[in-house]
């Protein structure tokens, strides 16, 4: 589908695509993977072209309205939200030679990427580019891409970040591993490369100054890497308010009052409730904020870009919270496997475990507020 057409497509159909992930959720959990027909839906949303310049037929969304768009497919499946949120890949891939990128999504704006970048391998310096080896973890969405990223690193080259080096996904071998109870559905599986030379002009520094001055790539990546993965979080704390408000809104079979009549369930829903909306009006206001300083400044300031990693640490605990708050009023039924309050708290926790959401990022933040040294891609 063009972005023209994407653009006209009636609201119900995105209704329409949510309501199908919903149902199909229980599904993912036992693939493990978010299947190809799904990714393809992601493509009529226009998860994969939300960053992509005009010029390329994208729709140049801000990073704010792609956040929306993620939450709101986290709250259907907090899997397909994460495998979703790697549409932001249009913005680091814009590292790339101008020439590549437009390789890439100017014959298709709807290409999708996916990378394992850690822990880098070691490559050869070849005829052609670099010969790349090895086996990478945590490969999200690999399986429905069309590229896939790997980490490498070259014996005369030395830099803080990854050098990822692109290859079509014909060319790697996924290497089935995922295996866990939190955003199960993910695929994300090891990669595994032997002997693929890529080219040098398909190669990047992950988190580098791009080679094209579009307002979105000029907004701090590494801020954004973290924020399209917090989000998911918060669908998933909304999912578990809305399915414990649901409940709790029916009248029981017995004829007790329904639990919504019940005032410990209503004082701890609110708390519930002011966690994750306080968590979420933060996180999009300075989102936005910060879009707004790039329409008139080369850059955010660097108090804009120490907040911008905040609130996305804060989104992440405090969606994990708010559903690990949900998770605790479900009453007894919610230890039954594949309960779905079970599965949105440990899907939020999950993103709250992630490397660039951590525990470590508040100490980031709090060194970055006092000019201390912080950690690399951090400001």
């Amino acid at each position: 589908m063009t972005a023209q057409a994407a653009l006209a497509m009636a609201p119900e159909t995105k209704d329409n695509v949510l309501a199908q992930i919903k149902q199909r959720a229980p599904e993912f959990q036992k693939l493990r993977h978010i299947p190809q027909d799904v990714v393809d839906q992601f493509k009529t949303l226009g998860v994969y072209r939300a960053f992509v310049p005009k010029r390329f037929g994208g729709d140049e969304k801000s990073p704010a309205d792609f956040c929306r768009l993620i939450e709101d497919i986290a709250t259907a499946d907090a899997s397909a939200g994460w495998v979703a949120s790697f549409g932001v890949s249009a913005t680091y891939l814009s590292t790339l030679p101008p020439e590549t990128y437009a390789k890439i999504y100017g014959k298709n704006p709807d290409t999708v990427f996916a990378g394992a970048m850690f822990p880098p391998q070691a490559a050869k310096s070849v005829d052609g580019g670099y010969e790349v080896s090895g086996q990478w973890p945590w490969g999200s969405g690999v399986v429905g891409a069309d590229l896939a990223g790997a980490g490498i690193k070259v014996e005369d080259q030395s830099t803080t970040l990854p050098l990822i080096a692109v290859m079509p996904k014909s060319k790697i071998e996924i290497v089935d591993t995922w295996n866990t109870v939190g955003l199960r559905g993910t695929g994300s599986h090891d990669i595994k490369a032997d002997k693929i030379v890529v080219p040098r002009e398909w190669t990047f520094i992950r988190g580098s100054k791009p080679t094209m001055d579009d307002r979105v790539f000029r907004y701090p990546s590494m801020a954004l890497a973290s924020q399209v993965l917090a989000v998911v979080a918060l669908g998933a704390a909304r999912a578990a308010l809305e399915f414990l408000h649901e409940s709790g809104s029916r009248k029981s079979v017995t004829g007790a009052p329904k639990p919504g009549a019940r005032p410990y369930l209503q004082t701890e829903y609110a708390k519930a409730k002011g966690v994750y909306l306080g968590a979420q009006a933060l996180f999009y206001d300075t989102l936005e904020e910060a879009y707004e300083e790039l329409e008139h400044n080369d850059k955010v300031s660097r108090d804009t870009h120490i907040r911008l990693r905040l609130v996305a640490s804060k989104a992440a605990r405090d969606g994990a919270e708010a559903a690990r708050m949900a998770f605790a009023l479900g009453g007894s039924t919610v230890i039954e496997e594949g309960h779905p309050l079970v599965r949105h708290m440990l899907d939020a926790a999950g993103v709250a475990q992630h490397a660039f959401l951590s525990e470590g990022t508040w100490t980031a933040a709090g060194a970055a507020f006092f000019d201390e040294p912080t950690m690399p891609g951090y400001p």
